[in-house]
């Protein structure tokens, strides 16, 4: 394939611009492994990147795109061959590498996870960035205690969102009972209780007028995929000993709160990033995320070309788009 479409961020004159075109392989940035791109994902971090002072792209011309799944066509690294069916997601993948928003990518071997079986290209990418952080955030809940209570309380931030709504999916499969989830959208309340949700929260209801230091004991675990005022309404709820996974910063990166949740009730909150998570942690959530958190049946997903991501970006910025959304190359 000697020219091939791709999806470009450019900045011209202070200002960021997007565009379709056809590309060489040259207009690609370094690396081993030469892969035909089968699907990829869209993301809010991916949503960021095309927005003025977004803090996502280091550097213009850009092709965007976080994640990707697909046929390695050609490979100068021995652990990969032609043909075989790979994933790729954080890194600099679309930050400061040309991304997975294009029908061909050139990736570093040391960023390729082989597609782990049980999983399609399909699958790996309705899961993608997204998925793969809702699964750390699962993890790390699990190993900050939540393993031994299936019936503890659990609530999910953003929860229409594709992190929020993935976890749910996980946590429901793993057999919790009391999966609360906190949304802004009404019209995402049946939604969200068909895919696990036992209980819908909406933030107009759930954020006090005045965040206190402390707060009545409600929540025993958290995944919080939005950050800010969020945030720190949440910690006083923490029931002793609580634990909050943070993954987002949808609602700002500001944190407004006090130590005492931390000092009088023990409260743990853990941080998750997706973007540069070891190989060998990173091969293990991938297992799971094709085996007991495999919930590639997610009802939240609507497949798109990659000529239809403008819109879909534009719902992401709005916060309008609920579930996953991924792209389907010709």
């Amino acid at each position: 394939m000697d020219m091939f479409s791709a999806f470009r961020v450019k900045e011209e004159d202070e200002k960021i611009t997007t565009t379709f075109e056809k590309i060489p392989l040259t207009d690609l940035s370094d690396g081993e492994v030469i892969v035909k791109v089968a699907y990829s994902s869209v993301n809010y971090k991916d949503s960021l990147a095309v927005k003025q002072n977004g803090g996502v792209i280091r550097n213009y011309p850009m092709i965007p795109g976080i994640d990707l799944s697909g046929t390695i066509l050609s490979s100068q690294d021995a652990r990969f061959k032609e043909g075989q069916h790979v994933l790729v997601t954080g890194y600099g993948l679309g930050v400061s590498h040309t991304g997975g928003f294009a029908e061909i990518a050139r990736v570093p071997g040391d960023w390729i996870v082989p597609l782990p079986d049980k999983l399609s290209l399909k699958d790996a990418m309705l899961f993608g960035t997204a998925g793969f952080t809702a699964a750390l955030s699962v993890q790390a809940l699990e190993d900050s205690g939540l393993a031994q209570n299936k019936e503890a309380t659990i609530l999910v931030t953003g929860a229409s969102g594709g992190v929020g709504s993935l976890a749910i999916a996980m946590l429901k499969q793993l057999g919790y009972k009391n999966i609360l989830a906190l949304s802004r959208k009404k019209s995402a309340i049946d939604s969200l209780k068909k895919i696990g949700a036992t209980d819908v929260l909406l933030l107009d209801e759930f954020m006090p007028e005045k965040i206190k230091p402390l707060a009545k004991q409600t929540i025993d675990y958290a995944i919080d995929t939005v950050g800010g005022d969020v945030t720190a309404a949440l910690l006083p709820q923490l029931k002793y000993g609580g634990s909050i996974a943070i993954c987002g910063n949808a609602a700002g990166i500001k944190l407004n709160t006090t130590v005492l949740p931390f000092i009088l009730r023990g409260a743990n909150l853990l941080g998750i990033d997706s973007v540069n998570v070891p190989m060998k942690q990173r091969l293990a959530i991938w297992h799971r995320l094709a085996t007991d958190l495999n919930v590639s049946q997610h009802e939240l997903v609507n497949e798109i070309a990659l000529q239809e991501l403008p819109q879909t970006l534009d719902q992401l910025q709005s916060g309008t788009h609920i579930g996953r959304t991924i792209i389907k190359m010709n």
